[in-house]
């Protein structure tokens, strides 16, 4: 069995030695492991460090593409490098390296697909208690439009068997972690925590200037997701409640007209009525577009099942 543990840096000459070091050189159950450095536009040292340190398996992008296409183009190339467990770490050391059996466990024992580390995000004294409750927030929305219950939905110490790794097909630009979870979770693959301790904190995280750019741009990430996988959920509850708030004036204008003997209507009752109208109408089209939404979700499920058997093609040759 063969384990990759794939590591996106950003100018990390300074952690990633760290990181390598605590890698297991042996795993029991796994015969080889290798560490794939995914370099995303580093300018500093961090290739020549990484090749001193007995890296061999390099994926270069020329500039600076983000973490979430790191993690795209470095799971891809964990399966093309023949992987049968995947484990995503970081190179500023903020994951116990030490813990990588028991994050792989449970795939080993055949019990989860993905596994991801729970950090415990409550007791992480450098965390402070604003970014504390921002991901005690995100990680209940997350879960909420996943359908999960994951400690820590946005860890990024994760570890993946093959077939979840192909099965994954992450396109938001932002926020890699979240979209991974939910993808994994409506594609019914069985997922475990395993929690851990971080280690101290060597640097500021550079993956946003602030918590409200973070919480912005996941939140995003998360609509996203939710609409893609769950668009009846949308469009028919938006659809209901202008339904209903359009039918509140004609119920009101027949309720006038029927109980008082003497009710003249009136022009002051006219903007009520064609407002009332306006959101019947867009009560409609939200309907229109749920339908809509839906027959693309199910063209996307499709063709998601061909991309997942070209990969196994291309990656798995023989039959």
């Amino acid at each position: 069995m063969k384990l990759v543990v794939f590591i996106p840096c950003l100018n990390e000459e300074e952690t990633l030695p760290l990181v390598l070091r605590t890698i297991p050189k042996q795993i029991p159950g796994i015969d080889v492991i290798e560490i794939l450095i995914v370099d995303d536009g580093s300018t500093d040292k961090t290739i020549e460090i990484a090749k001193k340190l007995g890296v061999k398996h390099f994926l270069k992008h020329t500039t600076n593409q983000g973490l979430s296409r790191s993690f795209r183009d470095g799971l891809l190339r964990s399966v093309e490098m023949g992987a049968d467990i995947i484990v995503l770490t970081d190179g500023d050391n903020q994951y116990p390296q030490e813990d990588i059996p028991r994050l792989i466990l449970p795939i080993m024992e055949g019990k989860a697909d993905t596994v991801i580390a729970d950090r415990q995000t409550q007791t992480i004294d450098h965390f402070t208690p604003t970014k504390k409750l921002w991901q005690k927030f995100g990680t209940w929305v997350l879960n909420a439009a996943a359908g999960t219950d994951i400690p820590d939905a946005i860890s990024g110490f994760r570890a993946y068997s093959r077939d979840a790794a192909l099965q994954l097909n992450p396109i938001a630009p932002y926020s890699f972690a979240t979209e991974s979870t939910i993808q994994a979770a409506h594609k019914q693959q069985t997922i475990a925590v395993v929690p851990i301790k971080t280690n101290p904190k060597t640097r500021e995280s550079r993956q946003f200037k602030s918590n409200w750019q973070h919480v912005r741009k996941s939140s995003i990430t998360i609509a996203r997701a939710f609409i893609m996988h769950r668009p009846y959920a949308v469009f028919l509850t938006i659809g209901t409640i202008l339904l209903i708030a359009g039918l509140i004036p004609f119920i009101h204008y027949l309720y006038l007209t029927f109980t008082l003997r003497h009710y003249p209507g009136g022009a002051h009752h006219l903007q009520s009525l064609i407002s009332g109208a306006v959101l019947m109408i867009a009560a409609f089209i939200s309907f229109t577009l749920g339908i809509i939404a839906d027959l693309i979700r199910i063209n996307r499920i499709l063709l998601e099942d061909v991309l997942e058997q070209l990969k196994r093609l291309r990656f798995d040759p023989k039959p």
